[in-house]
Order: C-alpha cells, then structure tokens, then sequence
C-alpha cells in the first residue's frame, strides 16, 4: 500500500535558526516559510535529493506542535510521511483493519496541496503516520 518515503517532520522551536542550520553547516537546498494555518503550522521543506525533512514550528497556541515542544523543548522528530496512489483506499484498509485515523477521518490539504491524514502513533509503535496522496509517475 505505501509508496516512498515523502519526509521526516522535525519540529522546532526556531524554523529561521533550523533551516539556517541546514542551509549553512549541510549545504542543504532549503525551501522558504509556508504557513498553513488548517494544520496550525508554519514549514520549511530541506530537499536531501532523495526525499524530503520538513521543519515544523508552531503557528500559534492552539498548533498541536506547540504542544509537543511542550513536552520535548529543544523539538524533535514528529512524523513520518509517506505516499499512497489512493487516500481513499488507504483509508478503507486500515479502519477495516483496525488502525485509527487521526481527526474526523478524513483527508484533508497538505504542504504540498495533496490529501493527507494522519494515523494514531499507538497503531504504529509509538511513530504519528502521515499518508499524502501521489499520483503515480505516469499521471503527474
């Protein structure tokens, strides 16, 4: 069912000093700053030539990763992402294999403009899933 590996998500509690960590001491090609308020995110994109790290800060209080940088104050790793040809599909197997979709279940916008959800980490060996929907090569 799962494609490649899309990105790693860190976050921090700094994304202008993360990235320019990237940028600067591993020469990595760094996106700039996206806002994504639905999620309650600001993001940047460090393309390692074979997938992807977003960089994840809070966008305010409420933002679930301001909750984590509670708990964990100098950030770290917060989910894995990796592609699906069909959210939808995806989705089907694993509620009728028991996993739980985070939210009200249903895929909403990503970073990238595709659909995504998010699967709970308790299903997963303690990992937050997340699936985002990639057409395959062919129909891009």
């Amino acid at each position: 069912m799962i494609g490649r590996l899309n990105h790693i998500a860190i976050a921090v509690p700094d994304l202008a000093a993360a990235a320019a960590k990237y940028r600067d001491r591993l020469g990595a090609d760094v996106g700039s700053p996206q806002a994504l308020p639905e999620h309650g995110v600001t993001v940047v994109f460090v393309d390692t030539g074979n997938t992807k790290v977003e960089l994840l800060e809070p966008l305010g209080a409420d933002s679930p990763i301001a909750a984590f940088l509670d708990r964990n104050p100098a950030g770290g790793m917060h989910h894995i992402c990796f592609e699906v040809p069909d959210i939808a599909a995806a989705s089907a197997r694993l509620l009728s294999e028991g996993a739980r979709i985070l939210g009200d279940g249903r895929p909403r916008i990503g970073a990238h403009g595709n659909p995504v959800l998010f699967l709970h980490p308790k299903d997963f060996d303690g990992t937050l899933i997340e699936l985002e929907e990639i057409s395959p090569p062919g129909n891009r």
